[in-house]
């Protein structure tokens, strides 16, 4: 049964969308940023070849981030719910991928990959990711509808993550957050502020508990990072990634992805510690994911039940 108020919430929000894309020009580029030069392999030694567990590898950033782990030459080992969902998330000739395709992009395939089928909720399924596979650092991408996940997925399995870390003596980890968390939501546009606050606020809700376990919590001994990026958006690396003090804007997943993986491979990366939110070239505010047809997902988004919505991606 839907929520009284939500049609009222629901008309609400939609007239403010409509009413911000009538004034995106107002949105500027954020007026601080830090260019951060991705790293790739050139700080380590030619033959180092690390093992990355990935966490949520069959969402569209975990995938990326699978895609360029071993574009770069390492191995991965990663957790997925279901085998036949960890696909190419974008064509790559020289690795003869094919975006949806499985084809070199599974262990039978690839032996540079290991892949567990299991739940980031079981304890002992996040073991195998370590059982035997020497992993050097890990990214967590979790994600998903509160209806489909529940609502401490986040939470818990991060959980389970920092416990295996410190088990099987993992330092480095890399944890994908959102703009809008912990105490970076005067960075986020106001669009994404009034969504946080409504049909979001479970998400937020999670989002902040997984964060709090590193900032004041058991993952504070790790040499942990925690990247909130603003509008998530489908493409290519950009090789731009800025590091922002002001309102965040839209940014590829890929370079997100990218980030992330500099942020456990690279052994001088110099936002440990921290979390920071991450934004590209492409403006801030609601005008940098018009062009993403954020406004159409927006609109499906906005006909499920409150708690289900999410609009975004995160």
């Amino acid at each position: 049964e839907l929520s009284p108020h939500r049609g009222i919430v629901g008309e609400c929000t939609m007239s403010l969308l409509l009413a911000a894309s009538a004034s995106a020009a107002a949105f500027l580029v954020p007026h601080a940023t830090h260019p951060l030069a991705l790293a790739g392999r050139s700080r380590r030694a030619a033959d180092a070849v690390s093992t990355i567990a990935v966490f949520g590898a069959s969402g569209r950033t975990g995938s990326e981030v699978v895609l360029q782990a071993l574009e770069r030459g390492e191995e991965v080992s990663c957790l997925v719910r279901d085998r036949i969902r960890l696909t190419a998330p974008r064509d790559h000739a020289e690795m003869d991928l094919r975006k949806g395709s499985m084809h070199n992009f599974s262990p039978y395939m690839n032996d540079k990959m290991v892949r567990t089928e299991g739940s980031v909720l079981n304890r002992a399924d996040v073991d195998d990711v370590f059982d035997g596979n020497n992993i050097t650092g890990v990214v967590v991408a979790l994600g998903g509808k509160t209806r489909e996940v529940g609502p401490t997925l986040l939470f818990d399995g991060t959980t389970h993550i920092i416990a295996a870390c410190k088990a099987h003596g993992v330092k480095r980890i890399c944890v994908v957050s959102t703009v809008g968390a912990g105490d970076s939501m005067d960075q986020a546009p106001w669009t994404f502020k009034l969504l946080m606050k409504t049909m979001m606020q479970k998400i937020m809700d999670d989002k902040n508990a997984q964060e709090g376990l590193f900032l004041d919590g058991p993952g504070a001994d790790l040499e942990f990072c925690i990247v909130r990026p603003g509008g998530l958006k489908q493409g290519a690396p950009t090789g731009i990634v800025n590091v922002i003090d002001g309102e965040a804007g839209a940014i590829n997943r890929a370079d997100l992805a990218a980030f992330c993986l500099d942020a456990v491979l690279d052994p001088d990366f110099a936002h440990l510690q921290q979390a920071v939110c991450i934004s590209s070239d492409m403006g801030s505010g609601f005008k940098s994911l018009m062009s993403d047809k954020t406004m159409s997902r927006m609109g499906s988004e906005l006909a499920r039940p409150l708690e289900d919505a999410n609009p975004f991606g995160f």
